[in-house]
Formats: C-alpha cells, structure tokens, sequence
C-alpha cells in the first residue's frame, strides 16, 4: 500500500490581505509619529540647558527610537513594508517649536508645551488604532504598552511644565 503525499498550494485569502494591509498601514502611520517624536525629542534636548531635561528627552528619543523598532517589525510580520521617514507635519512641528522657543522668554516652557502637545496627539493616535477589535493580541499588546509608555511621559512632561512655569 503506497502512501499519498498531497501538497496543498498556499493561497492568500483576500481578506487577509487586505486586512494586514489596513493594518499595517495603521502601524506605519504610528511608526511615522515615532519618527517625529524621536526626532522632536532630539531637538528638545539640544535647546534645553537643564542636565535634567536634557536627560529626560534624550530618554524619550530613545524610546520611541525602541518603538519604531517594534513598530517595524510588527508591520513585517504581516507582511508588509515598513516607512522609512518622519512625515512633512512633523517636520513643520519642529519648525514651530524652534520659533516658538526662539521667541519665548522662557525656552525650557515652551518646550515642554510643545511635548505635552505632541504626546496627547500620540496617546489619540494610538488610541484609534487600538479601538481596532480585530487586532491580532500580540499587536495589541504592543501598541497598549507603548501607548502606556507614551501616556506615562505625558504625565512626566506636564509636571515638568508646571515646574518651569513656577520658575
């Protein structure tokens, strides 16, 4: 009795397809933000003179540095390409932010403004992809602990402002 080998050819189901590419394309947006708070946090941190602040947002950089990395992979898995770059918006942000600190009396204010700003903005974005009931658990996961993180900052962030306004 001879055994039978059947080889199923895989095919993608269109749906799925589509699916991972709604949602990588909701990734790559994330990621695209990530690359713009990265690169704000930069600029926070070369315009700030407090060792403290610099501090502070050199971590921060860092850590949507990490995100983008995560995010990245994540949007592989469902095989998808990541974007490479920050976005027009975030460039024209970190614009407004060197004018407006450029103008203030007090930079190190203005500054923390602009990031509790910015990071409302990332906890809404994050927020609407995570209203998604069909993410897969593992990036929901992800998405939850970095909206966390970022959630965490933004409070850091408003206790710093408030102290600089103090001053």
């Amino acid at each position: 009795m001879g055994v039978i080998l059947s080889v199923e050819l895989e095919t993608k189901n269109p749906i799925d397809m589509k699916y991972a590419e709604e949602v990588s394309n909701k990734l790559n947006r994330l990621l695209e933000k990530n690359y713009d708070a990265e690169k704000n946090y930069k600029f926070a941190a070369e315009n700030v003179k407090s060792p403290a602040l610099k501090a502070f947002f050199n971590e921060r950089a860092q850590e949507r540095y990490d995100f983008g990395h995560e995010l990245k992979s994540e949007i592989r898995n469902f095989g998808e390409t990541p974007d490479k770059g920050s976005s027009i918006k975030g460039d024209v942000h970190r614009s407004w932010m060197n004018l407006k600190t450029n103008l203030s009396s007090n930079k190190e204010e203005a500054i923390l403004e602009e990031s509790v700003r910015g990071e409302k903005a990332a906890v809404e974005e994050y927020n609407d992809v995570l209203n998604d009931e069909n993410l897969p658990p593992s990036t929901e996961n992800i998405l939850m602990k970095q909206r966390n993180a970022i959630t965490a900052a933004l409070n850091k962030v408003k206790s710093l402002e408030i102290q600089a306004a103090e001053k």
